[in-house]
C-alpha cells in the first residue's frame, strides 16, 4: 500500500511538473508572437512603387465642367521615421516623384502630361492594418490648349499642385492597397491673359508595391 501511494504521489508530482513547463513554454511563445507580430507592425518600406487612378471633376474657377482621368505611376522614397507610441504623427515620411497621364473626357482639351514632387506621411498605430495617409506636392506639364472655347487653357505649359489623403490597406509585407481622395489645380501663374485656372477633385484608388 505504502508502494502505491508513493507511485501515485510520483505520478502526480511529475504531471504538475510538466504541466506548468507547458503553460510557461505557451506564454514565452505567446509573448514571442507578440514581440514579432510589434516588430512587424511597425518595418516601413525603404522604397515603394504604386499605381494609381482617378477620377475628377472641376469643382470652381472654370466655366466648364471638365471631367478627367488620372493615371499616376509613383515612386516613393522613406524618409523620416517616428516610433513615439504618443505622437498623433508615429509613422514614417516620404518622398516621391510621379508620371501622370490624363486622358480629358469633358472639356475644351483632350489630354494632359505631367510629372510632380512631394511629400508624404503615413500614420501608423500599433496593430492596424489600416494606414492613413496625407501627400501634397507640385510639378509641371503639358496640355493641348485651345483658345477656341472660353475657359479653355491659354498655353500648353501648365504648372499642377497635387493634395491627396485617404488610407492603404496593408495586404502582406510587400503589397498594399489605397483608397482616397485627390484635388489637382492646373494653372500657368499667370503666363497668359486671361490665366482660366483647373480646380479639380475626386476618388482615387490604387495599388502599391514595396520593397
Amino acid at each position: 500500500m505504502r508502494f502505491s501511494r508513493l507511485s501515485v504521489s510520483l505520478i502526480l508530482g511529475a504531471l504538475f511538473f510538466v504541466a506548468s513547463n507547458s503553460r510557461a513554454g505557451e506564454v514565452e511563445t505567446r509573448n514571442a508572437q507578440a514581440a514579432v507580430f510589434a516588430s512587424d507592425d511597425f518595418n516601413p518600406p525603404h522604397l515603394e512603387v504604386a499605381a494609381e487612378s482617378a477620377y475628377l471633376c472641376s469643382i470652381i474657377g472654370n466655366p466648364n465642367s471638365y471631367e478627367i482621368g488620372a493615371e499616376f505611376i509613383t515612386g516613393r522614397l522613406r524618409w523620416g521615421v517616428n516610433r513615439n507610441d504618443g505622437s498623433l504623427f508615429r509613422g514614417y515620411n516620404q518622398v516621391y516623384l510621379l508620371a501622370m497621364a490624363e486622358p480629358i473626357f469633358r472639356g475644351p482639351e483632350n489630354r494632359y502630361f505631367g510629372i510632380s514632387a512631394g511629400f508624404r506621411h503615413v500614420f501608423i498605430r500599433p496593430g492596424w492594418r489600416i494606414e492613413p495617409y496625407a501627400s501634397g506636392g507640385v510639378g509641371l506639364g503639358f496640355i493641348d490648349s485651345t483658345d477656341e472655347f472660353r475657359g479653355g487653357q491659354g498655353e500648353d505649359f501648365t504648372f499642377n499642385i497635387l493634395t491627396a489623403a485617404g488610407f492603404d490597406y496593408r495586404l502582406d509585407d510587400h503589397w498594399k492597397i489605397n483608397a482616397g481622395i485627390l484635388y489637382q489645380h492646373l494653372s500657368n501663374a499667370g503666363l497668359t491673359d486671361p490665366n482660366p485656372s483647373l480646380n479639380l477633385l475626386g476618388p482615387q484608388v490604387g495599388a502599391t508595391f514595396s520593397f
